[in-house]
């Protein structure tokens, strides 16, 4: 049994451990029970009025690596009828009460949409959006017209600035701090697109239609997440270098060496990649409340390439709705992908103080990426060249990250009807369903049924899981096989509170959600002046590879994989929260509602 002694109570969690906010009426149900019993366990599950409705014996798992204990498995019927109030009981232990639904997972999709809103810069957080009136707020970094950094960085090499400034008011925050990255944008705004341009192959196309979401767009005719995924696609046009302009870029970063070289290059359509503070600020420290300098830091290869394939996305999905605006993305796609082939190797600098680094040394994946994006908007010849004689269509392994874009590109091409040959695309769907037999696999083989095998688990271990989810949706979407979508209930089961910490790690959600993230407004337990979070909002969860601040460094050696965890707002390795873990939430949570049976 693992004790809340671990996170500084006495309580010892419940043996039953389960999806808090319930079950789908008609899909899969399936609680985990932490037990050292040998031999099978009776189950019964009773309605609210405490009536039978189905009855068995637990499956043992044995002893589960990534939780540091044994568990088994109680498998529930997949047809019972909507209703509150049931509870399993199994040998002498019982669940909590729980629901049952026909779409439990349709509050999950709409509220984890909400977080975008609420990330917003450069404009107020209205009251009447927002699903407290605490969670509004002034607006932020408005009229936000910067120049680039100047001064010396964190290793005393001294960066001369530039000769211009851009207006990149809006877009989104990134994470708990007021910086605003374009690579994390960029894959953000990419997952939230690929929703939208899937849910019309999951029959579900108006899921987000005007008025679905509480954001002030709603009741301008266009569908709400491409009005909530375009404050973000305009924010990374704003980033992009005007012609003719040449800017200092080092020479060396990211090796260990002082950044101590320059060379100034034609950077005419490239990407800055972030405007942010120059100093850190403290928490709790609302938006509006700020006072730090910003300024645009230096450009790189990654930034552009991830700007040349969310523009790409963006110029096919708004051409019939906004014909203009898709016009003026594919203009700026072009440029950036023109400008990253001008400037292949340019890294993202790590050196300044005051926001996160994102550096990237392989530029590979963003190319594919972007090629492919560009391919299944235009059909050139160019394009198709890049992607058909990559390495990364073969699809060895499946990874998906900021800094591991290509399966961002191969998800792209394995769906869309146009831009690889019958036979390609035919292959290509072959390595992906094949890759989610892995997943699933992998997901047999855990004891709390998620599609991650072994014991470490990483920064952001949540988004990890949600973006395996992405290739089972789209492995479900190519075959309709429902081992795949069953693998994703699984995955967010896990993180609504089928896991060894009885955590759901969604605020709002379940019986037990986090309540601390890492942000420097939604920080109640910090100082009793700020809110708390809003509902839907997903932490980057257990984190056993990198516990290096104040809170997760003394678990070291006392936690096993998915326990390593705890609902502190100081730790910002195990609870942080970020655009892009947030996107894939949305995406898992909406493919379930889409697809109910």
């Amino acid at each position: 049994m693992i004790l809340l002694a671990l996170l500084g109570a006495t309580a010892p969690l419940p043996a039953v451990r389960l999806d808090q906010l319930g079950f789908e009426a008609r899909g899969p149900k399936t609680a985990i029970v932490a037990t050292d019993a040998a031999a099978p366990l009776p189950w019964t599950l009773t309605d609210a009025a405490g009536r039978t409705v189905a009855t068995g014996r637990s499956v043992p798992f044995g002893p589960d690596p990534a939780s540091g204990t044994r568990v088994h498995r109680v498998t529930l019927p997949r047809s019972l009828a909507p209703g509150p109030g049931y509870r399993l009981a199994v040998g002498p232990a019982a669940s909590r009460p729980f629901a049952i639904a026909d779409r439990p997972f349709a509050t999950l999709a709409r509220q984890a949409t909400t977080f975008f809103y609420q990330q917003r810069s450069g404009v107020p957080i209205l009251a009447a959006h927002v699903q407290r009136p605490d969670l509004a707020r002034p607006a932020a970094h408005a009229a936000e017209r910067v120049t680039c950094f100047a001064g010396r960085d964190q290793r005393g090499a001294r960066w001369p600035g530039c000769d211009y400034s851009l207006d990149v008011t809006g877009g989104w925050y990134d994470a708990g701090d007021h910086g605003k990255y374009v690579v994390n944008g960029g894959i953000s705004t990419w997952t939230l697109l690929d929703l939208h341009e899937r849910l019309a192959a999951w029959g579900r196309p108006a899921l987000f239609a005007d008025g679905a979401l509480p954001i002030p767009e709603a009741g301008n005719g266009i569908d709400d997440l491409l009005d909530e995924a375009r404050v973000e696609v305009e924010f990374l046009l704003a980033m992009q270098i005007p012609g003719g302009k040449r800017v200092t870029v080092a020479t060396v970063t990211d090796t260990g060496a002082p950044a101590s070289g320059f060379r100034t290059i034609d950077a005419g359509g490239m990407a800055h990649t972030k405007v942010a503070d120059i100093a850190w600020t403290g928490l709790p420290l609302a938006p509006h409340e700020d006072r730090q300098p910003r300024r645009l830091y230096p450009p790189s290869t990654a930034a552009t390439l991830n700007l040349a394939a969310v523009a790409a996305q963006a110029a096919r999905i708004w051409r019939d709705i906004d014909p203009a605006f898709a016009a003026r993305a594919q203009t700026a796609a072009i440029r950036a992908w023109d400008a990253a082939a001008r400037n292949p190797a340019i890294p993202a600098s790590s050196d300044f103080a005051g926001s996160g680094g994102y550096g990237d040394k392989d530029w590979s994946d963003e190319r594919f990426w972007a090629a492919a994006q560009l391919l299944a908007t235009t059909g050139e010849a160019r394009f198709r060249e890049v992607v058909e004689g990559s390495p990364y269509l073969a699809a060895p392994a499946f990874a998906l990250s900021w800094g591991e874009t290509d399966f961002a590109g191969l998800l792209t091409l394995a769906t869309d009807p146009q831009a690889l040959s019958p036979d390609r695309r035919r292959a290509l769907q072959s390595r992906i369903t094949a890759l989610a037999d892995g997943l699933v696999k992998e997901q047999d083989g855990n004891g709390y049924g998620v599609p991650l095998a072994g014991t470490a688990y990483g920064w952001g271990s949540n988004s990890d899981l949600l973006n395996r989810a992405m290739l089972l949706g789209t492995a479900w979407q190519i075959t309709r096989d429902p081992r795949y979508r069953d693998a994703v209930v699984g995955v967010i089961d896990y993180l609504l509170g089928r896991n060894p910490l009885d955590q759901s790690y969604v605020t709002g959600m379940g019986a037990r959600p986090m309540m601390q993230p890492h942000h420097r407004f939604w920080a109640k337990a910090a100082d009793p002046r700020y809110p708390l979070p809003p509902p839907g909002v997903v932490s980057g969860g257990p984190n056993s590879t990198a516990m290096n601040d104040e809170v997760a460094a003394p678990l070291k050696g006392r936690c096993t994989g998915q326990t390593c965890w705890v609902d502190d707002w100081r730790s910002y390795t195990m609870n942080e929260v970020a655009i892009n873990w947030n996107a894939p939430l949305v995406w898992a949570a909406a493919f379930l509602d889409a697809t109910a049976p």
